[in-house]
């Protein structure tokens, strides 16, 4: 019998597992300052690839059972600075039901005068009201407010017992990094969405077919198929990306890793 919902979630988690255990050793072992700030720098850009596996267990649970849910996601929180049901309640009941209203969108992309926001000014909001946000909207599902609470206050109780046992390597081996990968994370949305002004979902979404990137980010690149149906697991995008391709402008299809400044622009200049 396996606990999981889909065996493609055998390997993140596995990886998941490792980097949390990594940390722990880190935290435990590392006497100078060097070796923690080390760590930092070359542990971010893994711990980062993890935020978009938080994401797909927030749309749909890893495990079959609740308890083995809340424990993954304390990892998760750790590696990521993602608590359980802060995307659930940001993102999956917020931002995806309103990602084509810049008024009310957890991820809007507009400022206040309604002016496309840049990468950095979006990304610096995204991050700094992911919580706040989240909170507004669980007001309306109460049940997953107060999961959203509890785990809150459990991760906020972890994090203070590792810095009063050691202070130092609490800071540069959990709370920067789960800042720094909750600001990437913020900063990598950016392109999904920005500067597509419709009310058509097929032209609402940039996507990205590069292998590699969907491979380290479980295929969100796949992002319009993601938007139409959020509770598809991430395995199952691609194959539901192609029945659904001629329906997307070719302009917001791409095969590069980083789709770049220019291609965005130019993506946006086409939709108008």
């Amino acid at each position: 019998m396996t606990f999981f919902k889909y065996k493609a979630d055998y390997v993140p988690v596995f990886l998941l597992c490792v980097i949390f255990v990594l940390d722990l050793v880190v935290f435990f072992s590392a006497e100078h300052l060097w070796q923690v700030v080390t760590w930092l720098i070359i542990g971010i850009a893994p711990k980062s690839v993890f935020c978009s596996f938080s994401h797909h267990h927030q749309h749909l649970e890893t495990f079959k059972q609740p308890l083995l849910n809340r424990l993954i996601e304390i990892p998760y929180a750790c590696i990521t600075g993602i608590t359980s049901h802060l995307w659930y309640l940001h993102h999956v009941v917020g931002h995806h039901m309103n990602f084509m209203d810049q008024t009310k969108d957890e991820s809007r992309w507009k400022n206040k005068s309604g002016k496309t926001m840049s990468e950095f000014e979006y990304s610096f909001s995204v991050w700094i009201t992911s919580y706040a946000r989240a909170a507004f909207v669980g007001k309306r599902f109460p049940k997953q407010m107060k999961i959203f609470i509890t785990m809150l206050l459990l991760q906020i109780s972890l994090l203070t017992v590792l810095f009063i046992i050691n202070w130092q390597n609490a800071l540069f081996v959990y709370l920067l990094p789960m800042a720094i990968s909750l600001f990437l994370t913020s900063w990598h949305t950016y392109y999904h969405h920005a500067g597509l002004d419709t009310q058509d979902e097929f032209e609402a979404t940039f996507n990205c077919t590069n292998r590699f990137y969907n491979l380290v980010t479980g295929n969100l690149g796949y992002h319009t198929a993601h938007h139409k149906r959020w509770r598809l697991h991430w395995s199952l995008l691609p194959e539901y990306h192609k029945s659904i391709q001629e329906q997307i402008p070719d302009h917001l299809i791409h095969q590069r890793f980083f789709s770049g400044r220019k291609l965005h622009q130019e993506a946006v200049k086409i939709q108008s």
